[in-house]
């Protein structure tokens, strides 16, 4: 079957125009004025609506053993949490513990996907260690698995994290095979002495992790990875960046030509420091790492984005319930559970609470109603930091990213004028929260086609669990 939307008001990153669009066989094959509808066609009015190319997001986790415990969305609930968002691909992080080979865990992280997903899919391969086997294993990840991106970790020491030479052996292969390398920017050493001097004073609510983790140590992990960037050349992509430093730290290094990118992600745009401080343990639903920072970094971050500075909007999805996983860390005695929510016996603390906010549903919301209506960003630049500078930076334009004719039928009909709030009671997300419970959005989305197929249809699920593809990718020449 044929999809004919007709009177689309279109929205890629460089353009805003009127047209009709045709989609045949999951592809754009046409666009323009008064188009004719084929025999088999569906025909879609979008008058009065914007029309977005499929978001992309490039920072989610779906499967993610973590802090001993296992992330709660599986690519069934996931996939379609993002496609009732208007994400229609999905960049996950494979993240391997140093012990795991990475080959292993790359087939591990895709069969979790495979004949699941609902959107379509690709992964950053984490790079953990980088022993004697390592550049062999990631060359063939790179040239069997279709794979062209790798994640490290500064932080995170014992677990994901990266010694300095391993970063520089990734680095320069990484250079060589021509991919991107995306990281995780803090001092991993910084955050350790912090952590254990201020859990030693007795400082042991979730009200003080972002003090353990502070702007100062978000920007000298930034400083540390230009430097390396710039002495191995190679193209590297900073994710999750809270403050004002860090991005000072890396716009530095690209007058120096470096190559390099910053993605954001929506709960640093959308909220600040004092949420983490609410009472009664309420502070540690917004536990993330880097932490949320105050309102100042926000403010700017958003001014980043509508100027150009901030490339890419992601999320950080990882999803963790409040009770039983996030108590893994409450300070109570009473209160404190194990893994399998059992009473721990002993008191928890901010280090021990599983990082992650829960949000892939929720990004393009934030983004439109904060953003848009909020009048810090355009239309066009939502459609650049969410979608297109994502597809380009990760090779998977113009397949995807864009409303033109050979493109994707990866299509977002955004009704402007719907009006709603945030709530667990009502998200896909397999979480017991809401980071944004209770906030009050303006426009959704109304329809989305992956690949030509009705997934969303008047903001309910039509979907179908497997729909969505591995998105096989090739180096950069």
């Amino acid at each position: 079957m044929s999809l004919l939307i007709k009177n689309a008001t279109i929205v890629n990153a460089d353009a805003q125009f009127t047209a009709d669009i045709l989609c045949r066989d999951g592809l754009i094959t046409e666009i323009g004025p008064d188009l004719s509808a084929p025999a088999d066609s569906e025909i879609i009015d979008a008058t009065g609506k914007l029309v977005f190319p499929g978001f992309i997001d490039p920072h989610v986790h779906i499967y993610l053993p973590f802090m001993g415990t296992f992330s709660k969305d599986d690519y069934v609930t996931g996939s379609k949490a993002a496609l009732m968002g208007g994400t229609t691909t999905l960049i996950e992080m494979c993240c391997p513990s140093r012990s795991d080979d990475p080959r292993e865990a790359i087939r591990l992280w895709k069969s979790k996907a495979a004949g699941i997903s609902s959107c379509d899919y690709t992964f950053h391969m984490g790079v953990t260690r980088f022993d004697d086997g390592t550049a062999d294993a990631l060359k063939a990840i790179v040239a069997e698995e279709g794979i062209t991106s790798f994640k490290v970790f500064l932080a995170y020491k014992g677990a994901f994290g990266i010694e300095d030479t391993e970063l520089y052996q990734t680095l320069s292969l990484a250079k060589e095979l021509g991919v991107v390398v995306t990281a995780h920017c803090e001092n991993a050493d910084l955050v350790s002495e912090t952590q254990k001097k201020l859990v030693a004073e007795g400082k042991t609510g979730p009200e003080w992790h972002e003090p353990s983790r502070p702007i100062t140590v978000e920007a000298e992990g930034c400083h540390h990875l230009m430097t390396f960037a710039e002495l191995t050349g190679a193209e590297v992509y900073v994710v999750h960046t809270s403050c004002i430093p860090a991005v000072e730290a890396i716009v530095d290094a690209r007058k120096r030509g470096v190559k390099a990118w910053i993605e954001t992600v929506a709960p640093y745009l959308t909220l600040d420091s004092s949420y983490a401080e609410l009472p009664d343990f309420e502070g540690a639903k917004y536990v993330m790492s880097p932490p949320i920072r105050a309102k100042e970094h926000g403010d700017f971050l958003w001014k980043c984005i509508a100027d150009g500075t901030v490339d890419t909007v992601g999320t950080d999805h990882a999803p963790f319930d409040f009770s039983p996983q996030k108590h893994m860390g409450h300070p109570d005695t009473a209160k404190c559970v194990d893994a399998n929510g059992q009473p721990s016996g002993k008191a928890g603390n901010f280090t021990l609470i599983p990082n992650g906010i829960p949000s892939v549903e929720e990004r393009v919301k934030l983004l439109y109603s904060e953003g848009v209506r909020g009048g810090k960003i355009d239309l066009q630049t939502l459609v650049r930091c969410a979608s297109t500078q994502a597809a380009k930076i990760f090779g998977l334009y113009p397949r995807k990213g864009v409303i033109a004719v050979g493109s994707d039928a990866d299509i977002v009909i955004w009704d402007p004028q719907w009006s709603g709030k945030i709530s667990a009671a009502i998200h896909s997300m397999a979480t017991d929260y809401s980071a944004f419970e209770g906030r009050e959005i303006q426009g959704r989305a109304e329809l989305v086609t992956l690949r030509g197929k009705i997934m969303v249809r008047d903001g309910q699920w039509t979907g179908e669990t497997g729909w969505g593809n591995f998105l096989h990718r090739e180096p950069k020449s």
